[in-house]
């Protein structure tokens, strides 16, 4: 199994930027495709951006051109860059590593607070 720990989350105002960081507790990026969620009070938790073992890149449409995702494999981190938030970008944002062929498929964080609000 796979310990996931977000940092980052905090109040920004509409137009700003924050940075998301989850740090794995092993080395699992060769083989875990990396994703950020996020939920929002009374909705259903839902992809924002994914990064697979090879790179590949997918994003929400409600953030593509604002926000990107990428690794830094010596750290074992993932970072989800979030610029010119939006109020309706406000929810708790979770990372999650997940892979088809392992024991435990899908591994999640504990959670950060994004807050988008004047």
């Amino acid at each position: 199994q796979v310990q996931l720990v977000e940092s980052g989350g905090g109040l920004v105002q509409p137009g700003g930027s924050l940075r998301l960081s989850c740090t794995a507790s092993k080395s699992i990026f060769s083989i875990y495709t990396m994703g950020w969620y996020r939920q929002a009070p009374g909705k259903q938790r839902d992809l924002v951006a994914a990064l697979t073992s090879g790179g590949s890149t997918n994003y929400a449409d409600s953030v593509k051109g604002r926000f990107t995702i990428s690794r830094d494999n010596a750290k074992n981190t993932v970072v989800l860059q979030m610029n010119s938030l939006k109020p309706e970008d406000t929810a708790v944002y979770y990372c999650n590593a997940f892979c088809y062929t392992c024991s435990v498929r899908s591994n999640w964080g504990q959670g950060t607070q994004v807050t988008v609000s004047s």
